[in-house]
């Protein structure tokens, strides 16, 4: 398995593997729409591919973890079987550390396990360190517990929590939720 930099050529095969995981982020609550993101996304990893900012992972690990390739294996070197997008954070606000974001990481489910996700982790992380990251961020599905487990195992801790309400039509009456469980006051 090689972990290189993305091409041009490469850029409609990414498009279909953000839409693959975005499908697979709807069994956990994202409001992102596959097909629907097909265009925008499209753009967007052609941008991050001129820049630099999208890595690919290509063939498979030999069976000894190695980068060698089993002879007949009947699968193609030049597959990619996993990808991640990054970039250093260009928020505009003033920040005590210089942030480096992974905004997308997948890797085809046939080859997870075998160390795909780490390998396109650890170098995108080193690509960001090289870029002048202190620290790295991402952000995985809150009931996406396998996701959480792999970067937690990577070193990674919640730093920010986003919560999230549904209002209007289908939305909770705002006076159910004055008081939680407990009884104690909700507000902050």
């Amino acid at each position: 398995m090689r972990i290189e930099p993305a091409e041009g050529a490469d850029v409609s095969r990414l498009a279909d593997l953000w839409v693959d995981l975005a499908t697979e982020q709807r069994d956990h609550g994202t409001h992102l729409l596959p097909e629907g993101n097909r265009s925008t996304v499209h753009q967007d990893l052609m941008r991050r591919t001129i820049t630099g900012d999208v890595l690919v992972a290509r063939g498979s690990p030999g069976e000894d973890g190695s980068d060698a390739r089993s002879e007949g294996d009947g699968a193609d070197g030049d597959d990619i079987v996993g990808f991640v997008s990054f970039a250093m954070e260009t928020s505009g606000y003033d920040q005590d550390v210089e942030r480096g974001m992974i905004f997308n990481i997948y890797v085809v489910p046939e080859h997870r396990g075998e160390g795909v996700g780490s390998r396109l982790l650890a170098a995108a992380e080193g690509r960001l360190t090289e870029a002048g990251a202190d620290v790295v961020a991402l952000e995985a599905m809150a009931d996406n517990e396998a996701a959480r487990r792999f970067y937690r195992r990577k070193g990674y801790d919640e730093h920010r929590v986003e919560m999230e309400k549904r209002v209007g039509i289908g939305g909770q009456d705002a006076d159910s939720t004055d008081r939680d469980p407990a009884g104690e006051d909700a507000d902050p």
